[in-house]
């Protein structure tokens, strides 16, 4: 007996020093509109908004809607994706509404099948620092317009890739700041490679795209590809501007829409500003093309730049497609 008695002595007494490992987090988690945060994040126990689901999920893992819900804002510092595709994955945001910063240039977020919509008072419906790749797709991005706000603002400090496909970014930005989608990279490392398909800037207060390079002088610069897409009834479709002459931005714009802006379809402003045109139509807007500073507006030839009150004119030659 006092063997034994000993012996559960040093059980207990080693039992007071062990600590429960933590719970891991998980793979896959999942938000409600009728969950709540101290859940796990399950989807028989789904926690109540991304803030609260994204603690508890790992390094490229996934959070997922189970229903209809206005889940609110997110800041994003790591690999992830928010994926709510067949269901009402709202984002209901005063401030940012999702805000990306990762560490690592190797980082990448997806954000597929969101409504992000800006209340008073909002900043930013989608804000990219840092560094790192950002994916957005099926997403509609509305409403986020304060003095200088951005439906979507990119502007990274390092290597930074932004793909945007089936996107709609609508009414943001107001009077004569802000708009639609901001491409602007900081400082000495930041650059932007840029790949926007299906994509429609609408009735922003300033600019549908505003491509920047304002504050940066990274020689790589900015690249950007848009196909299929439309920059209509913003004040400028499309804007393009290189202040620092080490710092170049292009645009490739391939069967694409630039129209009924109340101010001008096109403008490429400094030496390193090239926009280049293809299969595309400039129409309806108060003056069609803009070419200012040395900049470059180039046609492949394939182009319709008609019924605009004053067309403009492209710059230089034709490219030959070939």
């Amino acid at each position: 007996m006092l063997r034994f008695g000993k012996s559960a002595a040093l059980l207990l007494t080693a039992g007071m020093f062990y600590v429960m490992p933590a719970h891991g987090q998980a793979t896959r988690t999942w938000v409600s509109g009728v969950g709540d945060d101290v859940n796990p994040c399950s989807r028989t126990a789904p926690c109540k908004t991304f803030a609260g689901a994204i603690s508890k999920t790992a390094a490229g893992g996934e959070i997922n809607c189970l229903d209809p819900g206005g889940f609110g804002a997110v800041n994003i510092i790591k690999s992830m994706t928010i994926s709510c595709p067949y269901t009402e994955g709202g984002a209901l945001a005063g401030g940012n509404g999702i805000t990306v910063n990762l560490p690592s240039a190797s980082d990448v977020v997806f954000l597929r099948g969101l409504d992000i919509f800006g209340v008073n008072p909002p900043t930013n419906g989608v804000r990219f620092i840092a560094q790192g790749t950002l994916h957005i797709e099926d997403t509609t991005i509305r409403r986020f317009n304060a003095v200088n706000s951005q439906g979507i603002s990119f502007q990274p400090s390092g290597a930074a890739e932004l793909y945007l496909h089936n996107v709609t970014v609508a009414e943001n930005g107001n009077g004569v700041t802000g708009g639609g989608i901001l491409i602007q990279p900081t400082g000495a490392g930041g650059s932007a490679r840029v790949v926007m398909i299906n994509v429609r800037a609408h009735n922003n207060a300033n600019n549908g795209l505003f491509i920047n390079t304002t504050g940066n002088t990274a020689a790589a610069g900015i690249i950007v590809d848009i196909e299929r897409s439309s920059f209509s009834g913003n004040t400028t479709g499309i804007a393009m501007t290189t202040p620092p002459a080490t710092t170049s931005a292009t645009a490739l714009i391939t069967d694409s829409t630039v129209s009924m802006n109340s101010g001008t379809g096109i403008v490429a402003n400094g030496g390193t500003a090239t926009a280049r045109l293809n299969n595309s139509t400039v129409t309806g807007n108060a003056l069609g093309l803009n070419p200012a500073g040395g900049s470059q507006i180039n046609s492949f030839g394939t182009n319709r730049v008609i019924g605009n009150t004053d067309n403009g004119v492209f710059t230089g030659a034709v490219i030959n497609p070939n």
